[in-house]
């Protein structure tokens, strides 16, 4: 369907603008492409996830090890251990296999990232001022209802935080000796990252305290007003956090897996390392 509502060209991808609005959608949704690519590549890879005292951090929580694994750190360092013998053999004995989904799923269905794939990919619409795909409205109907689960893989998100700084802690420490390596740097500002991510997360900031009426009531309300107004300050940032902690966690799975493979070495203080 084409013409002209409002003064405005109503065919898809007709527009008045003189800007060049397509590049936005087009890098966005081939970065976007991009990484998901190559998270399933690390996630069924299952192998050079460890290098000394670093961890991946699409492991973390590393709840089994294979030890037969090549680059894979010690059994004692999962919370429960060795993979169970019952693992079915068509699956990689992947510990990211158990906790990937969950972030994966809260970026996926997070506010920011729908409003940049409805228009990279789906054109709904490919841009401000630009023609949609002839369609009706419906809303997040139907297979859409999924985005609802956003909200509830927010804890999750928040749940998996403690093992990120954990797992940044620990890498500062190897073979009994403490040193800093750009690894532990680079987990610490991954930890960093993410956190601001999460807690600039709309549901989180009417979690915190958008649901409330008034602030001066009593104090409990004025320590929620205070929450509010942090949250609010990632909120406002909330695209950089998605696209700097996006980014940041594959380099820094991409720096400790050349460092595993041996094919790059790690910075670092310690002896041994």
């Amino acid at each position: 369907m084409s013409g002209s509502v409002g003064g405005h060209v109503n065919a898809f991808g007709a527009t008045h603008r003189k800007d060049s609005w397509w590049v936005e959608p087009a890098v966005t949704g081939g970065a976007f492409a991009v990484w998901v690519a190559y998270l399933a590549w690390a996630i069924f890879q299952a192998s050079y996830y460890s290098a000394g005292p670093y961890v991946s951090p699409f492991y973390a929580p590393l709840l089994f090890v294979d030890p037969t694994a090549p680059g894979a750190p010690p059994v004692d360092h999962a919370l429960i251990g060795q993979f169970p013998t019952w693992w079915p053999a068509v699956l990689p004995a992947s510990p990211a296999i158990f906790t990937a989904w969950a972030p994966g799923v809260f970026r996926l269905s997070c506010y920011y990232y729908r409003k940049f794939y409805y228009r990279a990919y789906f054109g709904a619409p490919p841009g401000c001022a630009v023609g949609a795909r002839p369609q009706r409205y419906q809303g997040e109907t139907a297979l859409l209802v999924f985005q609802n689960l956003h909200r509830y893989t927010l804890y999750i998100a928040i749940a998996l935080l403690p093992f990120l700084y954990f797992e940044a802690g620990a890498a500062f420490f190897y073979k009994g000796e403490f040193g800093v390596g750009l690894g532990s740097i680079m987990l610490v500002i991954n930890a960093i990252l993410l956190t601001g991510y999460t807690f600039g997360c709309h549901a989180w900031r009417h979690l915190a305290g958008g649901r409330l009426n008034c602030y001066s009531c009593d104090s409990s309300a004025q320590t929620q007003l205070k929450i509010w107004t942090l949250s609010s300050w990632f909120n406002a940032r909330h695209l950089q956090f998605a696209w700097l902690s996006l980014w940041f966690i594959l380099l820094t799975d991409l720096y400790i897996r050349l460092v595993s493979m041996g094919t790059i070495s790690d910075l670092n203080t310690w002896s041994q390392f």
